[in-house]
């Protein structure tokens, strides 16, 4: 029989207030990789940190966590003092969290903030851990490691910061890793090779994960037994092909519905109810979104693109010498129609965001012609530019990072109509304000609320009602779902196509997530190292990819196994 490495029996967290995790059990078995699965506020991320003992002192913790250190008899994680506690952290049971640049030390190196957990547990001097650096750095396929220990974390990319925050997890070689999202908001090509990767890693060293995701997809790739949780309890686990494939619950069926890539093109998303169904269905639409450029032998071209180029000068070298410009948008030409909405999609580098923003005009294009609504933008003065923001909106990736947490939700969303006037005093636009908020599915008392007071696919519809409160002609969607958990990415996207319809604005939808794409799109965009490589209708780019490039990103879009 196998022992397991870890057994979780009958654990209970609260914080005063309420249960966010109610007497759940599961085992980790030796070699194991189990996923724990459930939408934000399920009690997953509390169940991780609980086993390192993470958590705020005013969590009351009950229940057994029983972890088999190498060669030992079981130990209570939960019995144990501080010192025994920093003794297992980082030596016997790891830890990769969900967002690598806030878990990096900005003021120190990638390479020093490795050596000092190495130095820290393996007691060697600093020569034998630089080089046990440098040799993981080379494990998860980090490049140039003698160069990547001396940068800095703002240096590196996300995925490659992520490999970093494994290299540290490894560097004890641990018996257990617990993988809290470490894949959130990467690439889809970066993800698969970040899971690919831990997999690796997990079968060199025969070690077990725990992988907190709420990407069903990714389970399915990866998972030897999955634990689905639903506000703090367990409703349902086991073999994860068996429990994907054939769910018990309903709620596990309902996260599986939400998944962009088993619907139409304008069919409704069903969306997770409060009574563990799958609401929505009676609401498809069995009719495609027409493209609205297709639907008219004269189409009303809003946005073209002429040559565009966003290039940075190179960095001078030690004797004076520069370095070749860096182009990030090389000659990018296209159009996009009346009530249109055409995907961008790439890996992070292709130069979609910059063109996003030489669009908007907060990045200076280095040549070109940007003609909105028949003028070049790139002609104009500041003043017209100024003038013009109000039919120009985007809505951004992180929605906390791009609110004031200072101000209510009401006073940003007031801002800018009382910048560009609009609206007739105070009470005209809280009314408007108030209306917005509706729409967007929220309520009349958000208005005095805080950002920090709102889950992450609120706040992303606070933005939305923000970038809508202009009355744009034009939005950009700046990978605005690509953090959000399934149903809430859902609940947007269904949000999206109804605000589509009724405001009938233009739009770019950014992101690197093609099944994502080819849902809300009319027409796809395929941007690799500044260029565009293919363009197309969104179906034909999804299913019948030319170029090799479109081909590698749809390959790597997880869960394929699921359609099976």
């Amino acid at each position: 029989m196998n022992i397991p490495l870890l057994q979780v029996k009958n654990l209970s967290v609260d914080f005063g207030t309420a249960n966010a995790v109610s007497n759940i059990s599961f085992d980790v078995l030796p070699g194991e990789l189990v996923a724990v699965v459930g939408e934000s506020g399920s009690g997953k991320s509390v169940t991780s940190l609980s086993l390192l003992q993470l958590l705020p002192k005013q969590a009351m913790i009950k229940g057994e966590l029983l972890f088999a250190k190498k060669n030992a008899p079981p130990i209570n994680l939960l019995q144990s003092d501080e010192k025994s506690m920093r003794a297992i952290r980082g030596k016997d049971i790891a830890m990769i969290f969900q967002e690598p640049m806030t878990s990096l030390n900005p003021v120190f190196t990638c390479g020093y903030q490795v050596m000092e957990v190495i130095q820290l547990h393996q007691k060697v001097n600093a020569g034998i851990a630089k080089q046990k650096t440098i040799e993981l750095f080379e494990k998860v396929k980090l490049p140039n490691p003698s160069q990547i220990i001396n940068r800095y974390p703002h240096e590196l990319s996300g995925g490659q910061k992520q490999r970093v925050m494994i290299a540290m997890a490894m560097s004890c070689n641990p018996s257990l890793l617990i993988a809290d999202e470490p894949t959130t908001a990467l690439d889809v090509t970066v993800q698969k090779t970040i899971l690919e990767l831990i997999k690796e890693l997990q079968q060199q060293n025969g070690m077990s994960v725990i992988l907190v995701t709420h990407d069903l997809g990714l389970v399915a790739d990866i998972a030897d037994k999955v634990v689905v949780m639903y506000k703090g309890e367990i409703v349902e686990q086991g073999n994860a092909m068996e429990v994907l494939r054939n769910p018990k619950d309903d709620y596990t069926k309902a996260l599986l519905q939400c998944r962009p890539s088993l619907h139409e093109k304008g069919e409704r998303l069903p969306v997770v109810g409060g009574q563990l169904s799958v609401i929505g269905d009676q609401l498809k639409e069995a009719s495609e979104i027409k493209n609205s450029y297709a639907g008219t032998n004269k189409p009303i071209t809003v946005l073209e693109l002429q040559n565009l180029k966003v290039h940075y000068p190179g960095k001078k070298t030690l004797f004076g010498k520069k370095h070749e410009p860096f182009k990030a948008v090389d000659g990018v030409g296209f159009a996009v129609s009346k009530g249109e909405t055409v995907g961008l999609v790439g890996e992070s580098g292709c130069g979609k965001t910059t063109l996003g923003r030489a669009i908007l005009q907060l990045v200076p294009a280095t040549a070109g012609k940007i003609i909105l609504n028949g003028k070049d933008l790139l002609q104009l003065s500041q003043k017209e530019i100024t003038a013009l923001r109000k039919d120009l909106q985007i809505v951004f990736q992180d929605p906390y990072g791009s609110l004031n947490p200072r101000i209510t939700i009401g006073d940003a969303i007031t801002e800018p109509m009382q910048v560009h006037e609009i609206c007739n005093g105070k009470k005209e636009r809280k009314d408007k304000v108030i209306e917005l908020l509706e729409k967007v599915n929220l309520k009349t008392e958000h208005f005095n609320r805080y950002p920090h007071q709102f889950s992450g696919g609120q706040r992303q519809r606070i933005c939305i009602a923000r970038a809508l409160a202009l009355n744009p002609s034009f939005l950009i969607f700046d990978e605005s779902v690509s953090a959000l958990d399934v149903s809430v990415q859902a609940q947007v996207l269904n949000l999206l196509n109804d605000l589509k319809k009724e405001f009938q604005f233009t739009s770019i939808f950014i992101s690197h997530d093609l099944s994502v794409v080819r849902y809300i799109s009319d027409r796809i965009m395929v941007m690799q190292q500044g260029k565009i490589v293919e363009e197309g209708l969104a179906d034909e780019i999804y299913f019948n990819p030319k170029h090799e490039y479109t081909r590698k990103l749809i390959d790597a879009v997880p869960g394929k196994k699921l359609a099976l």
